[in-house]
């Protein structure tokens, strides 16, 4: 296909999802904030140098883009998930599998959760708070799900927007005997605290499944249709509240996705998913009284979000009062789970000595990453931060913010670790 065809295509300037195909057939879906604009840009000069041979491969291959407008970024996105889903495009999957995408799933509990998740945490239950007996049989644990999606910053950002329109229950407890923080501020309806009945959330439930299925126009004739029939029963602060949430829907606010692009590009060796690259901060620290209850841990950043479903505790079996040593053996066992996603840039704690011998351990592995150490001072204050300068530049505040975070999740081991022993 060439830059010529585009004009049969007759591409608007609005959100939507962008459809290549060969005879008929689809070979790629993807999302825009502006359809002309994205559409254009797959026949720009720099194609193979911005977003890799495969990309080109489709282009070249394609006869035909089809286009369907939608009237947000935000249902660009959901329609997008939805397709890919039902057709499976063979350039959308060739450098993935499912378990890479991320989904959001909706639990079978009595109060049912809203949850994003990896494919990969999804098989087995691993990382949404089942117990082991619910994990043997993950498809009865799983209400729903949507996807997948691409992109995990925007589809945390999409989520955002939605449970704003509707509430939902996430991590809180039931039973709690008091609301908890997102009721105070509008993000769940209560019913960790027993202030909305189960068949009432329920409805919120069936609503979110009705929007994140792309069934929007469905979604809207039942909320008017539940409206109507509230005021016809002179509940009008019921009817008044639903005449508000199909406002929302048809004036959906979703600067933060239009911020978040969906111009972006990726370099040619990450493969085709331009908008599936999640950027992955790992950070390691080690803790220990004397020599004893030797334990580490590494926390996870995503996209600039803390992922703590990711972190992982360490127990230190062969050093003993020697942060390096402790170090390269909680890097050396890390390495050996390949089946964990490898970050961009690895954080640790300390000084060049700690920096050299973590390449060392990169190198053995074969895997090669960014590293940066951050230095301290004598109150454990970071003074420096030492390694590849435009890295230390342009991620100085998300290196700190890890840093911290995983000096604080050793010491909360480690105290634990000793009240367990002290306590037996």
């Amino acid at each position: 296909m060439k830059s010529q065809d585009l004009k049969k295509s007759k591409l608007p300037d609005v959100p939507g999802v962008y459809l290549f195909k060969k005879k008929g057939r689809i070979l790629y879906i993807g999302k825009a904030t502006s359809l002309k604009d994205r559409v254009k840009s797959y026949f720009g000069k720099d194609l193979i140098s911005t977003r890799g041979p495969l990309l080109v491969d489709m282009v070249y291959t394609a006869d035909k883009v089809d286009f369907i407008a939608t009237p947000s970024v935000l249902e660009a996105l959901i329609l997008e998930a939805s397709l890919i889903k039902k057709h499976q495009p063979w350039y959308n999957t060739k450098e993935k599998d499912n378990k890479s995408f991320n989904y959001i799933i909706i639990t079978n509990e009595e109060f049912p959760r809203v949850l994003i998740e990896r494919g990969r945490n999804i098989v087995g239950g691993k990382s949404f708070g089942l117990e082991s007996g619910e994990r043997s049989n993950f498809k009865e644990s799983i209400r729903s799900y949507f996807g997948p999606y691409t992109n995990s910053s925007q589809l945390h950002e999409a989520l955002k927007i939605v449970r704003k329109i509707f509430p939902f229950r996430d991590n809180c407890k039931i039973g709690q005997s008091r609301p908890c923080f997102n009721y105070q501020i509008g993000l769940c309806p209560g019913v960790c605290a027993g202030l909305l009945a189960r068949k009432d959330y329920l409805k919120i439930i069936s609503n979110i499944e009705l929007f994140l299925g792309g069934k929007k126009d469905r979604l809207t004739k039942k909320l008017e249709k539940d409206m109507k029939e509230l005021a016809q029963n002179w509940e009008f602060e019921k009817a008044n509240k639903i005449k508000q949430t199909i406002f929302a829907l048809n004036h959906i606010r979703d600067v933060s996705l239009i911020k978040s692009d969906f111009t972006s590009v990726i370099p040619a060796q990450a493969g085709i998913q331009e908008n599936d690259k999640v950027f992955r901060i790992e950070a390691y620290d080690a803790a220990h009284l004397s020599g004893t209850n030797n334990v580490g841990v590494m926390v996870v950043m995503e996209d600039g979000e803390l992922r703590k479903a990711d972190y992982r505790k360490f127990i230190i079996k062969e050093s003993r009062a020697d942060d390096i040593a402790a170090l390269k053996e909680m890097l050396e066992r890390r390495l050996r789970h390949t089946e964990w996603p490898y970050p961009d840039v690895i954080v640790i704690d300390g000084g060049i000595a700690q920096l050299n011998m973590t390449k060392k351990v990169l190198e053995q592995g074969r895997t090669l990453f960014q590293v940066v150490a951050v230095t301290k001072d004598d109150r454990h204050k970071a003074k420096a931060i030492i390694g590849d300068k435009k890295t230390v530049t342009k991620f100085k505040k998300e290196i700190l913010l890890i840093n911290n975070e995983a000096h604080r999740f050793a010491l909360a081991f480690h105290r634990k670790k000793r009240r367990d022993i002290i306590g037996r």
